[in-house]
């Protein structure tokens, strides 16, 4: 079948039984592995795909990418980045210059920067690496077998130990040992329903 708007360098190596579809780019020192599916929307540059990955809309840039990885869709991958085998990355997560362990999950809406993430980790919806003080970019460790809950910050540098598990909400700023459970909210409080004040301005 003929592919509408796919661009492939000449430099770029395919495996076997690849399937490209439409407006597709993949351009430079490029190399897919087996089996590999990349779906529409999807850019790649210098970048190495593993056997039996699936690629939705995604950009990833001078990374490195393991076998049986889900990526996208609307997914973006910066320069140094190192994912390893059976890793799920989903809608609107952007990955830089970070590491992640084999069968670890970032699902969606969330930033990884400046990280090194162990394996079978779950990344929750909105958890962002505060990587970036205003001066200078720092790292951050997380182990093996630990649960980020939604809603979280990382604020580098910290180093969170194996099967540390994090609440929703919580912001992150010291160490953890290994299977601590970590929460750090402000209590709720429940006030009573304010009445229509005639006087205030609507």
């Amino acid at each position: 079948m003929k592919r509408k708007n796919v661009i492939i360098d000449k430099t770029v190596i395919l495996g076997k039984g690849v399937e490209i579809q439409e407006n597709v780019e993949i351009l430079g020192t490029c190399k897919i592995g087996d089996y590999t599916i990349i779906k529409s929307g999807c850019r790649l540059k210098d970048t190495n795909l593993g056997n039996n990955c699936i690629l939705d809309g995604a950009i990833i840039e001078k990374s490195e990418i393991g076998n049986n990885c889900s990526i996208g869709p609307f997914t973006h991958i910066r320069p140094n980045s190192i994912l390893q085998d059976n890793i799920k990355v989903g809608s609107f997560v952007e990955i830089k210059n970070s590491k992640i362990g084999k069968g670890t999950k970032v699902p969606h809406l969330s930033y990884v920067g400046d990280a090194e993430i162990g394996e079978n980790c779950n990344i929750g919806c909105g958890v962002v690496f505060a990587n970036y003080n205003g001066k200078i970019k720092q790292r951050s460790t997380i182990g093996n077998n630990v649960f980020i809950g939604c809603n979280v910050n990382i604020v580098a540098p910290v180093n969170i130990a194996d099967d540390t598990y994090i609440c929703a909400g919580t912001t992150v700023t010291d160490d953890t040992e290994q299977g601590n459970f970590v929460i750090g909210r402000v209590h709720q409080q429940n006030k009573p329903k304010r009445k229509n004040d005639e006087n205030e301005d609507e």
